[in-house]
């Protein structure tokens, strides 16, 4: 383990034995932090929050800090994040409410750039990417693999689905679907599918075909959401992709679907 001498770190804090602290990084009571983490200088972590391995944390982080909740109490609520995660500059997590069932979770893999921020009751999934000063509010669901751009707003409650991507500036005021682009400072609106990132991650061009046949009959037709699914039915391969469309945009949704 290194610590740095300058780094404030509770007594009943569990660090493994490997973890690196720099200087006057500030660790609470309840902070448990796993092997080959590496916090970096002037990082905060507070609450109880459990940190996996491998991940990297840098300057002026915060992380567990009290919501910004005007119902929170004092509550005994948590942050839980994953393994192999990157924590830009600044960037902050703050810890759930227990209206949101007390913790905000944060996946593998993920990668929060400078300044983004990740309200109470979020949950992060494997892999997704908050690009700088990305913003989510309470409660925002984000899936495996999405990416949400730079100065992005999303609102409270909103789900973005798996392998989405949300273009840079935009506010984010529905849900959207998985497998979609999206952009719009006035108001995400859908662009398609997310073509490139579907190749780069290694999607077929069968399911590919799938996915826009989907976005043509769903949210191009202008058919009612039950009617659209049945044409989808109908028309469009029943391959994994296009169940969890179906899924998603037959789930019930607290702000609505971008469409």
């Amino acid at each position: 383990m290194v610590i740095h001498p300058t780094a404030i770190i509770s007594p009943t804090a569990e660090l493994a034995s490997d973890v690196t602290v720099e200087a006057y990084s500030i660790i609470g009571p309840d902070v448990v932090i796993g092997s080959g983490t590496v916090v970096g200088h002037h990082v905060v972590i507070e609450g109880r929050t459990t940190i996996g391995e491998n991940n990297r944390i840098f300057p002026f982080a915060s992380i567990g800090l009290p919501p910004q909740d005007l119902t929170y109490a004092d509550e005994d609520t948590r942050v839980v994040i994953g393994n192999n995660s990157i924590i830009r500059e600044y960037a902050t997590v703050h810890r759930g409410t227990v209206r949101g069932h007390g913790v905000t979770r944060i996946g593998d893999g993920v990668f929060l750039m400078a300044y983004s921020h990740v309200a109470h009751d979020c949950q992060v999934g494997d892999g997704a990417l908050l690009a700088n000063t990305a913003t989510l509010g309470g409660h925002v669901e984000v899936g495996r693999h999405a990416v949400v751009g730079g100065i992005v707003a999303v609102h409270q409650f909103v789900r973005l689905g798996e392998y989405s991507c949300i273009g840079g500036f935009s506010g984010v005021r529905m849900d959207i679907a998985p497998y979609m682009l999206a952009t719009g400072a006035e108001g995400a609106t859908l662009f398609g599918p997310n073509l490139i990132g579907l190749k780069r991650h290694g999607f077929s061009a069968k399911s590919i075909q799938a996915i826009k046949k989907f976005h043509k009959i769903f949210f191009r037709s202008g058919l009612k959401v039950s009617d659209a699914v049945a044409k989808v039915r109908e028309e469009v391969e029943s391959l994994p992709e296009v169940e969890r469309l179906i899924e998603f945009v037959t789930a019930g949704s607290k702000r609505g679907l971008t469409r």
